[in-house]
Order: structure tokens, then C-alpha cells, then sequence
């Protein structure tokens, strides 16, 4: 039969036309569960943006043409300017505009957090990159609260909805934008080993930097938390982009990274000769005082990786919906149904805990809240950031060579997967990090047993998994070369305490049977038969996009 091979058949459709809220079910049970049905209703315009054609082109073009630094105008000045595509500003509008940055510090509104995380999650799906200055700006502000007069001074623009990308003081800006400058080329995540030097001057609480800082992402963003030596030995100060006279503060862009993944995002190499700072918080104290900053960015570091999981399971539960092969859909076939269901799974994983860690940002004044968003935000951002690369690639698999084209998104979600578990304290970092706080906070264990106790008796393979990480925990000897396999085992008991108490028995039953029982075999794909198919379709079904 005559066959016009410039017409495609057996193609699945983009993936366009949906709202990524709404479609989630994962996402709107959480969201029902720690905010509220008017929390939901507000996210409306945002999931239907995020899944429009629009959405999906700007976030290839902003990728597609990258940053570029110009150093010196025409006539010799030095400008340090970053030039955005378009696209990337109408990202950045609509992040802003939908207060996905430090907006919920100023809400009155109940959930505020729990909304700004969904919100967060769901609009990253259009493009990854932006949503690093996004998060800066929302973490900025728990950490500028150790100086009530500079917080006062720049949360209400942090906290604008207005997106104002121009280079001016702060009194003149709409809206304005915050990121952060810590490691050096000699240390990195060894911040203590800083040289940076702050130097006081007559005015109180003002000092001159010298130095440099190795990775700063965002450059022209306005405003900065940096560490540097003090006489007092390592503070954090306040690094204004202009200077309330309107002039630039001195600082030298010295360089844009050229970066596996995150290509829409400029980050910079950056040399300070006498730029002008402001103390944060007393000499001295500058961990203790970034850290607010570092926890808040951690939690995105853990939305930002469960929003790639989400993107990459929905373009392959749709793919394999709208492809035929060997007589059948895919959907149909059941090795597909089983790789999908697996996707699926350590999908709605990802986004209960990420969901269930902001709901305690959002209980500020509850102790047990408190105790767990110190000990669970290391263990998700261990553990879920340090799962997205091989799932992101299992996802992509399912499309096949088309899954390795550019032009369909996925090389761009498999380049940023590996990012989240690097960015904020690597993998090693953040499970000393837990050691750290279990030996030194002894209400961040009393929290952990509380929350996966809560589904005691519910599930045989979760008590186990959870007495083994009892035992790991009492193994004293072994506790730094176990750190990672017991930041996972925690962090996992976690999720499958969630998944036993709040989500449907077929996906509760698929978790505990691959992640806390002994029929886990490496790959995506491996759900033990004894599951059942019906309970596989399920599953997927629950899963795939609807347009």
C-alpha cells in the first residue's frame, strides 16, 4: 500500500494542552492533605500555564540560547553585564508573579509554604534553570532575619510579585532578587576555608571585600549573601548589587561556568577588590547565620528533583500511551506497565515527602515540626536528588531513540538530574550532615520515630525496614562509613511510612515491596509479579496526563 513517508504515523502527540497541577495526582492529594482545597484552587492558572504550548517552547529556547557575559562596554568600562533570551525573562515574570519566591514569608494567608512548594514544583517542570535564582530569593529570607533592620530593608522587595530585572538601587525597584556566594576555589564545600577578607570600615556594621567566590550562580541578581573573614573569623554579610547613589558595586564577573546541564542559568566565577558589604549577624557566626538559607534551598534542591521525576514519568506515561509496537500499545504491554508503574512510584515518593517536608516550614512554632524539617530535609536531599539521574533515565529510555533527541526535552531534564544532589552539600555532605544532627540534636531522632511510627503495624516490610535503621543508628562504630546507607534507609522509611498512611494500597504495596523488602533488583521495571497487572494498570493509569 502507498504510504506518504512525509506524514508521520504511530507518533505520540507533545505533551501540550494539560494542567500539571491538576493532572498530578500525587501532587493534589498532598496538597489537599497539608494545605487546603483553596490552596489547590489558587494553583489553577499556574498548572494550566506550566503544561501550554508556550511554557514548553520558552523552556527549550531558554536552554537553547544560553547566557552571555558582557565585560566592558564599548568605550572600555567594566560592566559585568548577563544577557538573557526573552524566554528566560518570561519564565522568570511568571515565577515571580505567581510568588514563588519569598512571597509566603510575607502571607498571611494559611499553607502559605505548602502552596509556594507545590507552585514551585509544578512550574519548574517547565524549565529547571530559572527556578535557581527563584529559590535563592525565598531562602534569603529566613537567613536576613538576623538583622532585623536589613531584613526589614529587603524582604518587601524579595517578596514582591512584580518581576524587575533592571539594574538599579534598591528604593527605585519594583521587585527584587537575592542569591548567595559561599565556596572558594581552595575549599568549596569546606566554607571554613575561606580567604575572602572583610574588611571593617568607619561605619558600623559596613566592611570592604577582597577576595573571590568560585561558584555564584545568578550574577545580576541584587543582592547577595556571601561568607568571608572577618577579624572575628568567618561571617556572612549582605552584597548589594548598586549602591543606594546608584552606582555599581564593585565586583567582577570573571567568568560564566560552561556547565553539563542547568544551561539557562548563568552561573559565575566572581573577584571582589574593595566591594562594599554589610554584616549579617556577629562575627563569626557566618555558618550558623547561612545556614536558615542553605535549609530553605535544600528543600527546593528536593522539589527541584521531584519535579524532574514528575516531567520525565509524564512525557513516558504519555509516549507510551500514543505509541504502538509489536501489535500493541506500550500502555498495554506488561513490561511497559511495569517499568511505568515503577516510574510512577518513586515518583509519588519524591513528591509526598518533598510536600510533607514544606508543610513543617509552614508550622514554625510546633517542636516536633521544627525537629523534623532538621533531620528530614538531609535525609530527601540525600535521597530523592540521589535517585532522579537513573529514573530520569529510565523515563527516557521509554521513548526511545526519540527520548534522545533534543527536541523532545528529555536530554535537557537528563542533564539537569544529576544537579540537585551537588547543588547545597553534596551526597557525602549531607549524610554527615545527618550524623551531625542526630548526635547533636537529640529531639531529631524523637521526630524521625515519631513520623514512621505513625504508621506502625500497618505495613510488616516497613517495621522491618525501620528496626533496621533503629539498629544501623545503634551501630556507634560504624556510623561515618555507614552514613550513606543509613541517610537512605531513614529516608526511605519516610517515604514509605507517607505512602502507608496517605496513598493508595497499590502504590504503598509496589514501595515497601521494592524499597524496604528484599525484592528490589537495581533497575526501574522490576515489580515483583506478584503485584499483579491489575494493580500495574492501575497505577499507570494514575499516573498518565490528561489533556
Amino acid at each position: 500500500m502507498d504510504h506518504d513517508i512525509r506524514v508521520a504515523t504511530n507518533q505520540a502527540p507533545a505533551l501540550v494542552g494539560h494542567d500539571v497541577v491538576r493532572s498530578d495526582r500525587a501532587l493534589t492529594e498532598a496538597v489537599l492533605r497539608h494545605g487546603s482545597a483553596e490552596v489547590l484552587d489558587s494553583l489553577t492558572e499556574l498548572g494550566v500555564e506550566a503544561g501550554s504550548a508556550a511554557a514548553r517552547e520558552h523552556g527549550l529556547l531558554a536552554n537553547e540560547y544560553t547566557p552571555q557575559l558582557r565585560s566592558y562596554d564599548r568605550w572600555g568600562n567594566r560592566v559585568d553585564e548577563v544577557a538573557f533570551h526573552p524566554s528566560w525573562h518570561w519564565l522568570m515574570e511568571r515565577a515571580v508573579g505567581y510568588g514563588l519566591q519569598a512571597a509566603p514569608w510575607e502571607s498571611d494567608q494559611p499553607h502559605a509554604h505548602v502552596r509556594r512548594a507545590a507552585g514551585f514544583y509544578a512550574w519548574s517542570q517547565t524549565e529547571p534553570g530559572h527556578g535557581c535564582p527563584i529559590s535563592m530569593t525565598y531562602a534569603a529570607v529566613p537567613a536576613l532575619r538576623a538583622d532585623d533592620a536589613l531584613a526589614k530593608e529587603w524582604t518587601p522587595a524579595l517578596a514582591s510579585t512584580t518581576y524587575d530585572p533592571s539594574r538599579r538601587p534598591l528604593a527605585e525597584k519594583l521587585g527584587a532578587l537575592a542569591g548567595m556566594g559561599m565556596t572558594e576555589k581552595q575549599g568549596g564545600s569546606d566554607v571554613r576555608t575561606n580567604r575572602s577578607e572583610a574588611r571593617p570600615t568607619s561605619v558600623d556594621g559596613e566592611y570592604t571585600l577582597h577576595g573571590h567566590k568560585w561558584f555564584t550562580s545568578a550574577p545580576m541578581n541584587d543582592v547577595f549573601l556571601v561568607l568571608a573573614q572577618a577579624p572575628g573569623g568567618l561571617t556572612c554579610f549582605v552584597l548589594p548589587q548598586v549602591l543606594p547613589d546608584g552606582s555599581r558595586n564593585p565586583f567582577d564577573v570573571v567568568r560564566l561556568k560552561d556547565k553539563l546541564g542547568n544551561r539557562s542559568n548563568a552561573s559565575s566565577e566572581l573577584e571582589f577588590h574593595g566591594t562594599l558589604v554589610r554584616r549579617l549577624g556577629d562575627e563569626g557566626r557566618g555558618v550558623r547565620t547561612i545556614i536558615e538559607m542553605v535549609a530553605a534551598t535544600r528543600l527546593d534542591c528536593v522539589l527541584g528533583s521531584a519535579s524532574l521525576m514528575r516531567r520525565a514519568l509524564a512525557e513516558a506515561s504519555w509516549h507510551v500511551a500514543h505509541r504502538e509496537a509489536f501489535g500493541a500499545r506500550l500502555a498495554d504491554q506488561p513490561l511497559m506497565q511495569n517499568v511505568i508503574a515503577d516510574l510512577a512510584v518513586e515518583s509519588e515518593a519524591a513528591t509526598a515527602l518533598a510536600l510533607r517536608l514544606a508543610a513543617a516550614v509552614d508550622d514554625v512554632h510546633d517542636p516536633h515540626e521544627a525537629a523534623l524539617r532538621r533531620i528530614g530535609l538531609p535525609l530527601a536531599k540525600f535521597w530523592v536528588c540521589k535517585r532522579t539521574p537513573a529514573m530520569v533515565a529510565e523515563a527516557l529510555e521509554c521513548l526511545g531513540g526519540n527520548g534522545y533527541a533534543e527536541e523532545s526535552g528529555m536530554p535537557l531534564l537528563f542533564r539537569e538530574s544529576p544537579l540537585n544532589s551537588i547543588w547545597e552539600g553534596s551526597g557525602n555532605v549531607n549524610a554527615l550532615d545527618v550524623l551531625r544532627a542526630l548526635s547533636r540534636e537529640p529531639e531529631v531522632r524523637q521526630a524521625w520515630i515519631a513520623e514512621v511510627g505513625a504508621a506502625r503495624g500497618e505495613d510488616p516490610r516497613l517495621d522491618r525496614a525501620v528496626d533496621d535503621a533503629l539498629a544501623l543508628l545503634g551501630d556507634t562504630g560504624s556510623l561515618e562509613v555507614s552514613a550513606r546507607r543509613l541517610t537512605g534507609a531513614m529516608a526511605a522509611c519516610l517515604q514509605g511510612s507517607l505512602l502507608v498512611r496517605f496513598a493508595p494500597p497499590e502504590v504503598a504495596d509496589a514501595f515497601c515491596a521494592t524499597r524496604l523488602d528484599t525484592a528490589y533488583h537495581g533497575t526501574f521495571g522490576t515489580l515483583p509479579p506478584a503485584l499483579g497487572s491489575s494493580t500495574m494498570r492501575a497505577i499507570v493509569e494514575r499516573t498518565t496526563p490528561v489533556v
